[in-house]
């Protein structure tokens, strides 16, 4: 009868150990969400570069009254391609819409907003991400809801998804104009 090595046992056993560790991550309540420390927060300041003709906004446009949102994003992402649709709609809609290209270079950028339409209400580039860090950027596409006195009421991480836009987002902004 063949013995079995305690060393054949590993590789099945860590195996087992990172499966049920990534289910118990995948099972917790909300698994688009991920926490935000800027919440309840001032709008952190801005280093940007204009993108486009018009004007960029500023911090001074983020504290101005009124909810709004900031939304990060590339025309290398594809899930910003899969959200737009989304942003369409709050902005013909009348939500101020304002965009941070992340990491992008300007041509393809509006390029992106020429071939989808441009739902921003202005638009500003973040090349070197810098800004993003000071937001807690994981990624983009990012979207953040902001009150009438410049306060992260919510962070959201991934495509608006028409279901997100439902059941995460309308109610953020409901909550900000409260």
């Amino acid at each position: 009868m063949a013995r079995i090595s305690p060393l054949m046992l590993a590789p099945p056993l860590i195996f087992a150990a990172l499966a049920a560790t990534f289910y118990i991550g995948m099972m917790r309540d909300d698994p688009e969400g991920l926490p935000s420390a800027r919440a309840g927060q001032q709008a952190p300041a801005m280093k940007l570069e204009p993108l486009g003709p018009g004007e960029p906004f500023t911090d001074a446009t983020l504290r101005e009254p009124g909810v709004k949102l900031v939304n990060y994003w590339a025309s290398w992402c594809a899930p910003c391609r899969a959200e737009h649709a989304q942003l369409v709609t709050l902005a013909e809609e009348g939500m101020p819409i304002y965009g941070i290209n992340y990491k992008d270079k300007p041509e393809n950028a509006l390029g992106f907003l020429e071939e989808l339409g441009d739902p921003f209400t202005a638009l500003a580039a973040d090349p070197n991400g810098r800004t993003a860090l000071d937001w807690g950027l994981y990624g983009v596409p990012e979207t953040y809801v902001i009150d009438g006195e410049g306060r992260i009421v919510l962070r959201f991480a991934g495509p608006i998804t028409p279901s997100i836009l439902e059941s995460t987002i309308r109610p953020a902004i409901a909550d900000a104009a409260d």
